[in-house]
């Protein structure tokens, strides 16, 4: 009966995984992205299908725009889960074949109350990259590693597990013959997937999806440039318009932009250069401090004369008068 309907339900358990997580963020009107992996061996090489997810701590709006969501109810997710795998083989199974399992399907709804095994693990503070890394082994790994083999004398295998029930490890011996066979039975069809996407990662969508993220891309991008200008250190000039809402490169009379050769700075009562962009501006700058120390001399000379002028003129208290 497992062999007789095998691709169905396997496929089933993925898309049913995919759907109650979709369905979920669907009711907060967010579309999100699932990507499933099967796999059908437990630690002992049992055959023990389950499916391991890896969902968008958000999605996408009706308007195109990211909005982060990660809460999910997880003793909700386990009677969906129950549900959604017990309708699933009822769906599947032939009528005749959906009789003779019928008890065993109410055994395993009464007998887990609180529904079936979902595990969610807690937020880890190792690195994203280092968890994308473990993600992407386990999601394609086997069904056991060659580390986790003892010994193999050509009659008998010996591996190691976990047992995840005690928390230790222990070891299994079985036979080469019934060691192959435990293999065998966890081959997938050919052209079966046991990776699938679902949501914004489905391929149905990937169209309007790059769109999406192209667009999310640029406004990324734009973001990242407000910042670096944000960050970037001012000029004097920048600083002093900010400051005093005056730019002290645009000539207040006919709005021109000055252009900024270089500084001059007092010095025994002259200007001289101390710094100059270039040879030619320091040619221009020592000309400019000439010029306006021959006029600064040329006023105090003048200033000098009429002061001494004033103090030498006569002060008559009379009248003259001239025949």
């Amino acid at each position: 009966l497992k062999e007789k309907y095998r691709k169905e339900l396997l496929k089933g358990l993925m898309d049913e995984a995919a759907r109650i997580l979709l369905d979920f963020f669907r009711k907060h009107h967010i579309q999100a992205g699932v990507v499933a992996t099967l796999h059908t061996f437990g630690s002992q090489l049992e055959y023990n299908p389950h499916v391991h997810l890896v969902v968008t701590m958000g999605g996408l709006t009706k308007d195109g725009k990211w909005k982060d969501y990660d809460y999910f109810p997880f003793a909700m997710l386990r009677k969906y889960w129950q549900n959604a795998v017990l309708k699933l083989i009822r769906r599947t199974l032939s009528q005749w074949d959906k009789a003779r399992v019928q008890p065993l399907l109410q055994a395993a709804y009464t007998k887990n109350a609180e529904g079936f095994y979902v595990h969610a693990p807690k937020r880890s503070r190792t690195s994203l990259k280092k968890i994308l890394e473990y993600i992407s082994r386990y999601m394609k790994r086997g069904p056991i590693a060659l580390n986790r083999i003892l010994l193999y004398d050509g009659k008998i295998v010996m591996f190691q597990y976990h047992d995840k029930r005690t928390n230790t490890d222990k070891i299994k011996t079985m036979s080469a013959e019934e060691f192959i066979g435990a293999l065998i039975r966890h081959i997938p069809e050919n052209q079966f997937k046991t990776i699938r996407r679902y949501g914004i990662y489905s391929r149905r969508i990937k169209t309007i999806m790059k769109k999406v993220l192209s667009n999310y891309q640029k406004e990324i991008q734009r973001m990242l440039v407000n910042v670096k200008k944000a960050l970037k250190p001012k000029s004097w000039c920048e600083r002093i318009a900010e400051e005093f809402g005056v730019n002290p490169l645009e000539c207040t009379r006919c709005g021109e932009y000055y252009e900024f050769s270089g500084v001059s700075v007092s010095k025994n009562g002259r200007l001289v250069v101390k710094y100059a962009k270039n040879k030619e501006s320091e040619r221009f700058m020592r000309e400019e401090n000439k010029k306006i120390g021959e006029e600064a001399s040329k006023r105090k000379y003048e200033k000098e004369k009429e002061a001494a002028f004033k103090k030498l003129r006569f002060q008559w208290s009379g009248s003259l008068h001239l025949s």
